[in-house]
């Protein structure tokens, strides 16, 4: 019973920033990974950018948003956000939060995805 929320989409114009929440709640034991992908019309969901657990962390970003798109984590509010600079129309999107973890009611693993928030980057 794990579930995440999204937030922070809408529309930007070329060039401006946004930034994209994700909390997740529920019976957490422990978050193992959270990320982002996107599904832009007619396209296939594409991973974003991840952050998984570790000292320090690890990152990953997809070779299109790398030095533009920053994925950062609160642990502590098991919550994952995704700042988005120098955005571009092809940016354009659904947004999709990721996470994996256990679930601290029954010990087995989960990965949920959250509602989805539209990114618009147009003049």
């Amino acid at each position: 019973q794990v579930q995440l929320v999204e937030s922070g989409g809408g529309l930007v114009q070329p060039g401006g920033s946004l930034r994209l929440s994700c909390a997740a709640s529920g019976t957490i034991l422990r978050i193992d990974a959270m990320g982002w992908y996107r599904q832009a019309p007619g396209k296939e969901r594409e991973l974003v950018a991840v952050i998984s657990s570790g000292s320090g962390g690890t990152f990953n970003y997809a070779d299109s948003v790398k030095g533009r798109f920053t994925i950062s984590r609160d642990n502590a509010k098991n919550t994952v956000y995704l700042q988005m600079n120098s955005l571009k129309p092809e940016d354009t999107a659904v947004y999709y939060c990721n996470a994996r973890g256990v679930d601290a009611a029954t010990y087995r693993s989960f990965e949920v995805w959250g509602q989805g928030t539209l990114v618009t980057v147009s003049s």
